[in-house]
């Protein structure tokens, strides 16, 4: 990536931002401000306003929505024992990813997360490859949540209102009010809305473990024409693979945390741990969740049921004083998973931006320090597309497609990385090395590719939008990318030094 033409357009990248005056320093040896200073100051974040805990929180919010549904239609895909083993496989390659990007950030704890390791290790176009990928995932899940909120409202009967774009605009406005407030106040209000949620499922686990009959797990008729089939996996062996997706919906969007580092205290120190934390929170709900619920109502009764843990808990079909506190509790994780990928997806909007691969002017940051086109124009097309197609499993499964191309594009960052750059100061160091990284690479192609098999449609739709983004990468933006970025000059910098070894 250092050869004439990488660092030609390195140099006229530079340019739209300017250089260094050419008078040089002014008298008295104080340096005068550039014009990529003034560039910069009109994209920065509220730096220090996250710690362990609202990061911790944060990672968890992420996902805690795919506990309440979502995951149980795996059991029509694979049965019980094929999603339990996809939910393992899944939860391995998330911990195992979960651990490469916590050095990968530690590293560059910068905005741009995914795009920023990737940048360094497979140059502008895998940059932007994984920043694109990221993009899909927290733009469309964002509007899936936004139906399955309106769905719950109207399940509720609350205020009267039914599921449609009216309740959907509600939602994007509310909640992205908040994030324009500031970001201090946005993962505050994302971690009281998030512990609602885990202890409400803690409670429903207690509640739904009293009727436990392991019995009931394998009550899904056996198709005895598929190769390998059993009580335990009705659907044979590749249930287990059609089944990785569901899998997924138990930790999808933990990968996110790191996309807040310039907005944490002691990012080095603290995005680690909360990773850690977030992950070892998931895998415990993950485990609770699905055991308790299989196990109180059977597997056939909740796989396809659009509220499996109520369902779990009224075996009669009669609501109870715990079903519906899980009920309003659902709302409340809806609520923690649409706000917090709502961030996710301005970060990463916002760090594109700033660097050229996007539209400049979406990362301009307000007077409060925060990307307010980042979040103005991800959400109303979110809205737009809530509103004209009301299919909240499609976008799901869209975002499903993205976040496996970002997650295989990532570990791979890290194996390239740690080979090529061995010598590059590392805070953390992911346990297991390249073998952690090369497990979750592995996992993740095996999901891209299990996700043709759950939605063919879904898979293409991302991949015409992955299309039209990469026509303007190429045509456009790739030759007015921002050399003053910060993700841009951390790679930048690995190019010289490459080309000084190479002298």
């Amino acid at each position: 990536m250092a050869d004439g033409t990488e660092s030609a357009r390195t140099e006229s990248a530079r340019a739209p931002v300017g250089g260094a005056p050419p008078g040089g320093a002014p008298p008295g040896g104080a340096q005068a401000p550039t014009p990529e200073d003034a560039y910069l100051e009109r994209r920065t974040l509220r730096r220090g306003s996250a710690g362990p805990l609202l990061l911790t929180g944060l990672g968890v919010a992420y996902v805690v929505s795919g506990d309440f549904s979502g995951w149980n239609f795996g059991l029509s895909e694979g049965g019980f024992g094929g999603l339990a083993i996809a939910a393992l496989l899944m939860g391995l390659m998330y911990a195992c990813m979960v651990f490469a990007l916590a050095e990968l950030a530690a590293i560059l704890p910068t905005a741009g997360g995914g795009y920023g390791f990737a940048r360094r290790a497979l140059g502008p176009w895998g940059g932007f490859l994984t920043g694109t990928a990221i993009l899909i995932e927290y733009v469309l899940a964002p509007a899936a949540i936004s139906i399955f909120i309106g769905d719950y409202v109207e399940s509720l009967g609350l205020f009267g209102l039914e599921s449609g774009w009216p309740v959907y605009l509600a939602c994007f406005i509310l909640f992205i009010g908040i994030h324009l407030w500031g970001v201090g106040e946005a993962l505050r209000f994302s971690l009281v809305v998030t512990a609602i949620a885990v202890a409400a499922l803690l409670v429903f686990a207690v509640g739904a473990l009293t009727d436990f009959d392991a019995g009931s797990l394998n009550d899904i008729p056996v198709d005895h024409s598929a190769a390998g089939a059993t009580s335990w996996l009705p659907f044979g062996l590749l249930g287990i693979w059609s089944a990785f997706p569901f899998g997924m919906w138990f930790f999808l969007g933990v990968e996110g945390v790191p996309l807040a580092a310039e907005e944490t205290r002691d990012p080095a120190r603290t995005l680690p741990k909360a990773m850690a934390w977030s992950m070892g929170i998931l895998l415990l709900l993950a485990l609770l969740t699905f055991l308790a619920a299989t196990g109180a109502r059977g597997s056939g009764a909740i796989q396809e049921a659009g509220n499996p843990l109520v369902e779990a808990l009224q075996p009669d079909g009669k609501a109870t004083v715990l079903s519906r506190i899980v009920n309003y509790a659902g709302l409340a994780g809806l609520v923690a998973s649409f706000f917090s990928l709502i961030f996710a997806g301005s970060r990463q909007l916002f760090a594109l931006s700033r660097a050229g691969y996007l539209p400049r002017f979406l990362s301009l940051t307000s007077r409060r320090k925060a990307p307010f086109l980042g979040l103005l124009v991800p959400g109303a097309i979110g809205f737009a597309l809530a509103a004209w197609t009301g299919d909240g499993a499609r976008m799901l499964n869209t975002a499903v497609f993205g976040a496996t191309i970002s997650y295989a594009l990532m570990s791979l960052s890290h194996i390239i990385l740690r080979r090529r750059e061995p010598g590059l100061d590392r805070p953390y160091r992911t346990p297991g090395g390249t073998v952690t990284s090369s497990i979750a690479f592995v996992l993740a192609c095996s999901a891209l590719v299990a996700t043709f098999l759950v939605d063919k449609d879904a898979a293409f739709i991302a991949l015409g939008v992955y299309a039209v983004a990469l026509a303007y990468f190429a045509f456009y933006s790739r030759h007015r990318l921002v050399a003053a970025a910060p993700e841009e000059e951390f790679a930048a910098l690995a190019e010289a030094e490459a080309e000084l070894s190479r002298d």
